[in-house]
């Protein structure tokens, strides 16, 4: 009689490669998930920062909700702290020229800027 083994793969190497791929998903998850939580934390950094200057910079005219909406966005997507530093500078301009284009409605709002 002749003696024929199977030509396939292992039970070792099929175990082996379920494990790996197990280990590959988890590893996925983890930093999907650290992702999520180190953006949730600069959201909320964009967001101090604006409460800041709602308190101490703004004044009767004020910077619009859609330019508040690109500060935040801006200052998310800022890759370094040095393009962070620069969207306050920025958005602190735009704050001053708010302040700085009227003290009545009419005038605040023709300089794309909200009173009150």
């Amino acid at each position: 009689m002749m003696n024929k083994k199977a030509q396939g793969l292992s039970i070792n190497v099929i175990i082996i490669t379920a494990l790996a791929l197990i280990v590959l998903v988890v590893l996925v998850v983890i930093f999907t998930g650290r992702t999520a939580i180190f953006t949730g934390g600069v959201d909320k950094e964009g967001n101090a920062e604006l409460a800041k200057y709602r308190i101490t910079e703004y004044g009767q005219c004020r910077p619009t909700a859609r330019q508040e909406e690109n500060f935040r966005t801006e200052f998310r997507d800022a890759p370094s702290e040095v393009e962070k530093e620069q969207v306050k500078v920025d958005f602190l301009s735009e704050i001053s020229r708010c302040d700085d284009s009227g003290s009545d409605l009419d005038t605040c709002q023709a300089n794309d800027c909200k009173w009150g």
